[in-house]
């Protein structure tokens, strides 16, 4: 360890990082996917866009982002004046990885007919070579208004994008990128959870293969699905989606049970996020610390990924957040 990233002994983390909240006047967000200690000590717990966009309402001079790369850009798109963090640089996304901007460039260019609609789990890049960003509670509102004789491309999540495919009857060309976390569940071992509990719903997050969201009650987004837990008639929810949000489920309506979606091996530790699990109250303290790792940006690009970004504000305002695809 350097000198930089060493951390006295015996500290008290939470403290210190309540005391450098201050000193910075920082706010820190905490991704539904992130720990419990780091969700219960962020400022606001949420959706990534839903949570740049508070961030972006504060007078903080500090976005302190506890989630994943494209998140952190997506604060300074949006927060262009502050500083933002991210406690460690590493924390990436697959979908991000699945869709580099040249080739991306190039298979745009291969079809200049049609306009591309990104989901936000990409690079600054590719938001900055899109029309229009969508999330997983404004897509089907978006879709919605696209003339359907207009031909679409949507990228990079090939499962979302086929789900919105199947549910609007809409032919899009999809870019084959996936979501290394939802595409883990397993059919056959959510088939043995729900015959074990045959009277729980299951609520899928839009990222899943077709064999999950096809046995869903409920899909939408993840705050879609933690509403959907708060409302919900039964006292029991299997849940498809990265099991971390479970915790908020718990903490909103503690008298019911919630049982996460197995994967292949039968349990639930292949779906942990493992780019959000490098988030950790250690490194996140000495981001507030040091103010580093600190995420730049270029002028031209923030401008031109935040074009995309802000054509789906315009065209979705009332759904950011809200994470409702609707009931199967």
């Amino acid at each position: 360890m350097t000198a930089m990233t060493t951390i006295p002994q015996g500290i008290d983390l939470r403290a210190e990082i309540d005391r450098l909240r201050k000193e910075r006047n920082a706010v820190i967000l905490g991704h539904y996917y992130q720990k419990p200690e780091i969700q219960d000590l962020s400022d606001f717990v949420g959706d990534s866009l839903e949570l740049s966009r508070k961030a972006a309402e504060t007078d903080a001079d500090v976005i302190a982002f506890c989630g994943v790369r494209f998140m952190a850009e997506t604060a300074k798109i949006l927060s262009p004046e502050k500083i933002v963090v991210l406690p460690d640089m590493d924390a990436g996304c697959s979908l991000e990885d699945s869709c580099p901007p040249a080739q991306f460039k190039a298979f745009r260019e291969a079809h200049p007919d049609h306009i591309a609609l990104s989901y936000i789990n990409c690079s600054a890049e590719v938001k900055a070579l899109s029309d229009i960003i969508v999330t997983s509670s404004s897509a089907e509102k978006i879709l919605s208004q696209i003339p359907r004789e207009q031909k679409i491309i949507f990228g990079p999540d090939k499962h979302l994008g086929g789900y919105l495919a199947r549910k609007l009857g809409r032919e899009m060309l999809l870019w084959p990128g996936v979501c290394i976390v939802h595409e883990a569940f397993s059919e056959t071992e959510l088939l043995k959870l729900k015959a074990q509990h045959p009277d729980a719903p299951i609520a899928a997050h839009p990222e899943c293969p077709p064999h999950i969201v096809d046995h869903a009650d409920y899909v939408g987004s993840t705050s879609g699905i933690l509403e959907f837990s708060k409302k919900m008639a039964g006292d029991t929810l299997i849940v498809a989606t990265e099991p971390h949000i479970i915790h908020q489920m718990q903490k909103a309506v503690p008298e019911k049970t919630f049982i996460g979606a197995p994967g292949a091996d039968g349990n639930c530790n292949c779906n942990i996020c493992p780019y959000m699990a490098l988030n950790t109250m250690e490194k996140l303290y000495l981001a507030l610390r040091d103010l580093q790792p600190r995420i730049e940006m270029d002028e031209e690009l923030r401008l031109g990924a935040k074009k995309s970004l802000d054509r789906m504000l315009e065209m979705a305002s009332g759904t950011v957040g809200q994470g409702d695809l609707g009931n199967r």
